[in-house]
């Protein structure tokens, strides 16, 4: 079975595959301290949980945006489960996809995950816009050449940022509020939040394919996506699965070129 890790700047996920079928799922806050021993300890239990030893584990794969939690999630790998994993971003792993950027080593590895997930899910040149920590726009184009992108303050980050600098405006919750003329503070803030981050994606993927020259599919994905999507025809598919499974197509690509791979396939 193989382990597949997504470990961003918010939260960090956890997932069994045995083949192409989800066994389990589990979600931890991201932190650059923890160790690969308390990883081993919350892990083991949650999968004890759901009838998965550690022992079922035959291959990893990682894709962290947080440099310094990365040492602590290969070693999880390899003490624990006794695999050397994959690592997104590492020059032997191959994403699979075209990289048509300036500084194609600048790009976050989760945003290849999820292009190569969308280019295998979705036809046409893409738009993915993913609600995390920040919100990003990636363009996808028709033969799966990751193109660039977007990135905007994540909506959760400019909520704080917004209660940190005024003194009197509260911390409220990301919710679509009654009206978009708020009647007071609260309503108010979260109506600018809510409507004016439709109005950036709007906007900005008006914009994006202006000067890609072409009609887009878009696909959101993140926490937050679901709530988004529902607000506006700019959103085609809401895909909250997109980046494991992103995770699990660059492992079974990777997989195919190991030569032992390829003499099972021979044979």
């Amino acid at each position: 079975m193989l382990l597949a890790i997504d470990s961003g700047n918010t939260n960090t996920i956890f997932a069994v595959y045995d083949g192409t079928r989800v066994r389990g799922e589990w979600r931890s806050a991201t932190r650059a301290d923890r160790t690969a021993d308390e990883y081993a300890v919350w892990l083991t239990h949650l999968m004890g949980l759901d009838g998965l030893a550690a022992a079922d584990i035959d291959a990893a794969i990682v894709a962290s945006v947080v440099p310094d939690n990365l040492y602590s999630l290969r070693r999880l790998c390899e003490r624990y489960f006794g695999v050397v994993p994959l690592v997104v971003g590492d020059p032997e792993v191959d994403p699979g996809c075209g990289i048509a950027m300036d500084r194609p080593e600048e790009v976050g590895p989760d945003r290849l995950v999820n292009a190569v997930a969308a280019h295998t899910a979705y036809d046409g040149p893409l738009i993915i816009l993913d609600f995390g920590t920040a919100t990003t726009f990636d363009v996808v184009a028709a033969d799966g050449t990751y193109r660039g992108g977007v990135i905007a303050p994540g909506i959760n980050l400019s909520l704080e940022a917004l209660h940190q600098a005024a003194a009197r405006l509260p911390r409220v919750a990301v919710e679509q509020p009654p009206a978009v003329i708020g009647s007071a503070t609260v309503p108010a803030m979260q109506s600018g939040v809510y409507w004016g981050y439709v109005s950036l994606i709007e906007g900005l993927v008006q914009r994006i394919q202006a000067e890609y020259g072409t009609a887009m599919t878009v696909v959101a994905t993140g926490g937050l996506a679901p709530l988004f999507a529902r607000a506006t025809p700019a959103i085609h598919h809401l895909d909250q699965d997109l980046t494991l499974r992103g995770l699990l197509e660059i492992h079974r690509r990777n997989h195919k070129k190991e030569p032992d791979s390829d003499r099972d396939t021979q044979g």
